[in-house]
């Protein structure tokens, strides 16, 4: 079973099968392109991306649904093809794809969630894009807080 190092879980072993990959990597991040997607029970519905090359980087993230049951997903055609998914439709969060909002926990502020570019994985395939939207729909610092969260 493989290996990585990371900071906060320790050495972790896992399974090729919880691999995600980010063929495109992630804005800003772009030679990270693996990451395992991890879920602790006291900390749901909070998930952890921790990426493979570098111990020290692990995103956060949290369920669409979790902070508004009623998002209407708009992946671009290039992404779609890139998850490899018909892009005559948006793909159906849940049964075609995953879709996670990223937290941000700034310094001075409370906790938000990137609704405008979610990460959403084809959940087949495991492969994943940031979508980022092309609308102002929603924000990119959506406050997220347990009373603000729909679970």
């Amino acid at each position: 079973m493989p290996t990585a190092d990371t900071r906060l879980f320790g050495v972790l072993e896992y399974e090729e099968s919880w691999v995600v990959s980010f063929p495109f990597g992630l804005p800003g991040f772009e030679q990270e392109t693996r990451f395992v997607l991890l879920e602790r029970t006291e900390w749901s519905p909070v998930v952890f991306l921790q990426s493979l090359l570098h111990s020290t980087l692990c995103f956060l993230a949290v369920p669409v649904a979790v902070l508004d049951p009623s998002y209407s997903l708009s992946v671009r055609w290039e992404d779609l093809e890139r998850l490899g998914l018909r892009n005559e439709q948006q793909p159906i969060p849940g049964l075609q794809v995953l879709c996670l909002a990223l937290l941000c926990a700034p310094e001075n502020g409370p906790l938000t969630a990137n609704l405008l570019a979610p990460v959403v994985m084809n959940l087949q395939t495991r492969i994943a894009v940031q979508a980022v939207r092309t609308d102002a729909r929603y924000s990119h610092q959506h406050v997220f807080s347990r009373e603000t969260a729909c679970w």
